[in-house]
């Protein structure tokens, strides 16, 4: 799991700093918002940071992380913050934890 996070990472990382590079940040952002189709996907987007947000709260909770800087990233560059989440958490979790979605 550890090697597909890794690799997701690096090849969304590659591609997002090309649309950075050719479209700029507010750009991109224009894009985003260019019609109602783009639309859907921002919205879709900003749901899924919610719960991801919401995913990694509990979790840095139950096992004493800091949130902050996952969430700052998350609010600022979307799924990097989750991705690095996910790649930074402490050995021996190497899988999802079915315990916390059971206790919930």
């Amino acid at each position: 799991m550890r090697t597909v996070l890794i690799l997701v990472f690096a090849a969304f990382g590659a591609y997002s700093l090309y649309v950075t590079w050719a479209l700029g940040y507010v750009g991109l952002w224009e894009a985003c918002m260019a019609n109602i189709g783009t639309w859907q996907l921002l919205l879709d987007f900003i749901i899924m940071s919610g719960l991801a947000l919401g995913y990694m709260a509990r979790d840095a909770r139950r096992t004493g992380r800091k949130l902050w800087p996952y969430a700052l990233i998350t609010l600022a560059a979307g799924s990097f913050g989750p991705l690095l989440y996910l790649l930074l958490r402490p050995a021996g979790r190497s899988e999802f934890s079915t315990a916390s979605v059971a206790a919930s």
